[in-house]
């Protein structure tokens, strides 16, 4: 079914300005217009609409959406290099996961510290949090 641009911002609750920021820098393929110049958006359109917003919504920054469509638009030939591309993203944001678990854990043990009143006794949390090993690191 088509859509039109309305419509299918309505089905995925984004906005039309993303819908046309998307195109404007090709991630999306050519849309089609009917005679009167309105976009519309048939089957395929939407389901790669989909890949772009289940994407973007899963932590993938815009540059590399831009690679990896680059990608398929080149065909099968390109599978190895987007699962390759996909994984390291997924790598980063285990990542990202870890550094915000470590974050919540420091956090849930400061405020520990207040509701026993240990926050009195001025320990050196910098080290304690090893903060100095976190800041080598980024």
């Amino acid at each position: 079914m088509n859509l039109s641009i309305t419509k299918l911002c309505e089905k995925y609750m984004v906005s039309a300005d993303t819908i046309r920021y998307y195109e404007k820098i090709n991630l999306l393929p050519s849309i089609p217009r009917d005679n009167s110049g309105r976009r519309y958006y048939d089957d395929g359109m939407q389901k790669w609409i989909e890949m772009i917003l289940c994407l973007r919504n899963s932590g993938v920054p815009i540059k590399v959406l831009q690679e990896y469509v680059n990608m398929i638009k080149k065909g099968d030939k390109t599978l190895k290099a987007r699962q390759l591309l996909l994984s390291e993203q997924e790598k980063i944001l285990i990542q990202k996961q870890n550094d915000l678990q470590t974050s919540i854990n420091r956090l849930h043990h400061k405020i520990n510290l207040y509701k026993t009143g240990e926050i009195k006794q001025h320990k050196n949390y910098f080290e304690e949090y090893q903060i100095a090993k976190d800041l080598k690191n980024s």
